[in-house]
């Protein structure tokens, strides 16, 4: 019996375990950081935007080559009749002739003047790179807020998945204190049928919340780009709070108007928008550079010999001058312009519509978080009383002076205030982080 147990033991330590995984909110969100293709595509955008700038700096240097070439060429003359002055004729002989010619040369330009285009694009380029930097910050924060929205939907169904669960515990109990008591006469046979639909009832809610929470769990593992064959678990950052103290985070909320302040001054798609604006007017002025002279210099120095060994006896040193000075041009240029002119206007709007919307959202975003605190305080109210009342008709029906229909009612009735607390709790807290994300205060530097 002993070498059985001795056994049983060591094909069980065996046996593979799969631990389960803990998934902290603040991982997660480092890990959304990390993994976000949107993300990921918009730092190598980056990396062009660089370049271009680059680029733009790189249109002030004077430019530089070097070239090389050699050449050669065989003549070849079968002879004939030379004719001199005089009409003298004699006859020439065929003839073979190689020619060969070697050059060296270095030589550049640099523009001088061409109507401030060359300053107005570095502007241009500039402000687009910090539009698109501003951009990917703006990115981050709804990742952040995203990430965190994904967390509370699973915490909120995991949630609704214990109430479920203790409700089949609930209903299981009533049901076997139902069967005892028909046994003993005290309640009919249509009690012990009721209290075994309503156990039937509670547990198929208990498999689609059990469905709902697997399918929440998996949406926030295929964002975050993990296996969602793994087995997590999420770890509640609320945990520890008894009791959600909704003025404390409703104390920095208190003016909408300091609120669209502060999301004018932090919000990144704000700040990316006015750089947007000031890229469209730098492109004015280099469409309107096109009515200005362009003056360029051009050098070179150069040496050609038909052998090496006299490259250098023969020195040619080249600087030049060229000014163009535009007369007609078919109107592209005024098409430029107009078309820079339009750009600018558009992005003008742009920026005027953003700034309606950020007040629309911040107003409407605000208005929903109060929405949410008062539903909160009213579903945390009537818990409490919803729970009163079911341990009250529970006694009743235990005396008999109530029916099993009155405890099934007010069973329901204290599930359905359970349930509308944890969704208004979790509400709150969304509507809290998209009220931040609004103003432009979600913080995403420290998970990175």
């Amino acid at each position: 019996m002993k070498r059985y147990l001795i056994l049983f033991i060591v094909l069980l330590l065996a046996l593979p375990v799969y631990a389960q995984k803990k998934l902290t909110l603040d991982e997660a969100i480092s890990i959304a950081l990390q993994k976000n293709t949107l993300l990921i595509k918009s730092k190598n955008n980056l990396l062009s935007s660089e370049s271009q700038l680059k680029n733009a700096y790189g249109s002030l240097l004077p430019s530089l080559g070097a070239s090389a070439g050699w050449s050669w060429n065989r003549i070849y003359d079968k002879g004939g009749q030379q004719v001199f002055y005089g009409g003298i004729a004699l006859p020439t002989q065929p003839s073979v002739a190689d020619n060969r010619s070697y050059s060296v040369g270095v030589g550049g330009s640099v523009t001088l003047f061409n109507g401030l285009a060359n300053y107005a694009t570095i502007s241009e380029r500039k402000d687009n790179l910090k539009a698109s930097e501003y951009n990917i910050s703006k990115l981050k924060q709804n990742i952040v807020f995203t990430t965190t929205d994904y967390f509370y939907i699973v915490l909120n169904a995991e949630e609704l998945m214990n109430v479920r669960e203790e409700n089949v515990k609930y209903f299981k109990r009533l049901y076997e204190t139902v069967q005892e008591r028909n046994r003993l006469g005290s309640v009919t046979l249509a009690d012990v049928y009721s209290s075994q639909v309503q156990l039937g009832n509670a547990e198929l809610l208990l498999i689609q919340t059990q469905n709902i929470y697997e399918s929440s769990k998996a949406a926030l593992l295929n964002y975050l780009s993990l296996n969602v064959l793994e087995d997590y678990s999420l770890v509640d950052p609320f945990a520890a709070k008894k009791t959600l103290d909704t003025d404390s985070y409703m104390k920095d909320f208190n003016d909408i108007q300091a609120m669209v302040n502060a999301a004018l001054d932090n919000r990144f798609d704000y700040k990316s928008s006015q750089l947007n604006l000031s890229a469209a007017e730098s492109g004015v002025t280099i469409a309107k550079s096109g009515l200005f002279p362009s003056l360029s210099g051009n050098y070179s120095y150069g040496t050609s010999a038909v052998t090496t060994s006299d490259l250098f006896n023969r020195k040619v040193l080249n600087v030049s001058l060229s000014l163009s000075v535009p007369i007609f041009s078919n109107f592209s240029t005024e098409n430029q312009i107009q078309f820079a002119q339009v750009n600018a206007l558009n992005a003008r709007e742009d920026l005027n519509a953003l700034e309606r919307q950020i007040k629309i959202e911040i107003k409407q975003t605000y208005l929903d978080l109060v929405a949410a605190k008062k539903s909160l305080d009213v579903a945390s109210k009537n818990v409490s009383a919803a729970e009163e009342t079911r341990k009250i008709n529970q006694e009743r029906y235990n005396l008999g002076s109530a029916t099993i229909l009155d405890v099934l009612q007010a069973s329901r009735d204290y599930q359905d205030a359970l349930r509308n607390k944890i969704n208004a709790g979790y509400d709150f807290y969304r509507q809290h982080d998209k009220l931040n994300n609004a103003i432009g205060r979600l913080e995403f530097s420290k998970y990175e």
